[in-house]
């Protein structure tokens, strides 16, 4: 019934005959109209920004931030401290998933303005490349998500322009996005290679 055509798993665009501005469920463009374009993501990115400042707060000042990065290090540790583990994590599963609610909030009324099958688009997986890269730092994680739209949007360009699939530019993200995990081995290792006379003697 919800569905725009039965089986597609659209709902359509939400108040689509709604002016852009004052239509329900959409978030509003006036906010920095003029001084930064049509004002469409502004309010998007400021949202983002605080976010980031206050998850940061969260994790390295509060009490409850140290629990969690003692707790995810050894639960043993956490015990011995003291701390209860299983109201930490049940605690954390609960503010990330406000946090991914809010997030779908953004997607679905500031950009997509609809719900489909293909909302989340991924993003699940995208943000633990985004955590590892920036080595759990908020603000690295800004600059790596950057870098990660920066990314998709030059690899969609270039398989317009080449005439290509659209998957080619994820497959091209792809295979950018593997070799910089696997330069962290070499960074973090290094590879001596030995003869069986060296290791004999060693």
């Amino acid at each position: 019934i919800w569905e725009k055509k039965t089986g597609s798993g659209v709902i359509g665009i939400i108040n689509a005959y709604g002016t852009e501005h004052y239509a329900q469920g959409w978030m509003s463009t006036n906010i920095g109209e003029g001084f930064f374009g049509s004002g469409n993501y502004v309010l998007i990115a400021l949202i983002t920004i605080v976010l980031a400042i206050g998850v940061n707060f969260y994790m390295k000042r509060s009490k409850h931030g140290f629990e969690i990065a003692v707790v995810g290090e050894s639960e043993n540790t956490a015990r011995y401290a003291g701390i209860d583990v299983k109201k930490v994590i049940l605690r954390t599963m609960l503010l990330s998933g406000a946090i991914c609610g809010l997030v779908g909030f953004m997607i679905v009324s500031g950009s997509s303005h609809t719900i489909s099958t293909s909302t989340a688009g991924g993003r699940g997986f995208t943000a633990i490349i985004v955590a590892w890269l920036g080595k759990f730092n908020v603000f690295y994680m800004l600059l790596v998500a950057f870098m990660l739209v920066f990314l998709n949007i030059g690899a969609s360009e270039i398989a317009t322009n080449f005439g290509l699939n659209q998957s080619m530019s994820d497959v091209l993200v792809g295979i950018i996005i593997f070799f910089i995990l696997a330069s962290e081995f070499f960074i973090n290792y290094r590879i001596i290679f030995r003869s069986r006379g060296q290791e004999a003697g060693k």
